[in-house]
């Protein structure tokens, strides 16, 4: 998903004044009414701000229906969605990095992935935000690494206005092959943290056992991507360091914003 500015009109905040928890946005992303805003005009893919609501509760959100995807030669078509929904579910399950949360449902426009709207900081992005945040950079670089993502553009990194760091934008994602593109190389073989070493190991035992959690990706992913994302943790949690630029891609998404 693209940094949240320029809508036709500025869209209020996306969460009631008061509070609610993680779980219950998730099921009023799943459950609740949903009704069309506006079409996002700068997004590669058909991508819509919608209105969810259930009772007294609404929250804006961004809907990116598959049917609305632009077909890629090297992601099979109609599965960006549940990339999308998936690294949500894997950022869940380490604590990390901040990922809106995220379901798929069906929609006016069919099945897709619904995040919630997060209202962030008019201009702020990865080249802005990374010297004053670099403990949260790093676990966004770690997760990039992890779900292998192709496309991590700075403005794909945003400041919320209650100050956290949100990623966005993990459609294509969890490819078999190795194909991490991102802006993020500022920590080429430096040692990754401990604690966040702990979160990818404990990851990596929940992926080798029957696991709710593995049991939520399957129908997301195929087996083979599967078994590269746990390779990926495996060789991440191994070598304990964070990993080169390859030689033999273009490492570096473009627009890099």
């Amino acid at each position: 998903m693209k940094k949240s500015r320029p809508y036709a009109r500025r869209p209020r905040a996306s969460a009631p004044k008061n509070e609610i928890s993680v779980p219950e946005v998730l099921t009023l992303l799943g459950t609740g009414a949903m009704n069309v805003q506006e079409l996002v005009p700068w997004s590669s893919n058909y991508t819509f701000l919608v209105s969810i609501s259930s009772g007294a509760q609404q929250v804006l959100a961004i809907y990116k229906p598959s049917r609305g995807e632009r077909p890629l030669w090297d992601f099979p078509s109609g599965t960006l969605a549940k990339r999308e929904y998936a690294a949500y579910l894997v950022s869940a399950a380490l604590g990390w990095p901040n990922v809106p949360p995220t379901v798929l449902r069906d929609g006016p426009q069919g099945i897709g992935a619904v995040q919630l709207f997060v209202d962030t900081v008019e201009g702020e992005h990865y080249f802005t935000l990374r010297d004053a945040y670099r403990e949260e950079m790093k676990r966004i670089a770690v997760f990039d690494a992890v779900i292998n993502n192709t496309d991590r553009k700075g403005g794909h990194v945003m400041l919320g206005k209650d100050g956290t760091i949100w990623c966005i934008d993990h459609g294509v994602t969890f490819h078999e092959h190795p194909k991490l593109r991102t802006v993020i190389w500022d920590f080429t073989q430096e040692a990754i943290p401990v604690p966040i070493l702990n979160h990818l190991r404990v990851l990596q035992s929940k992926l080798g056992r029957p696991d709710p959690f593995v049991q939520s990706l399957a129908p997301l992913l195929s087996a083979r991507e599967i078994d590269a994302l746990c390779q990926r943790i495996q060789d991440l949690a191994t070598r304990g360091v964070f990993p080169e630029p390859p030689e033999d891609w273009p490492h570096i998404p473009w627009p890099p914003i």
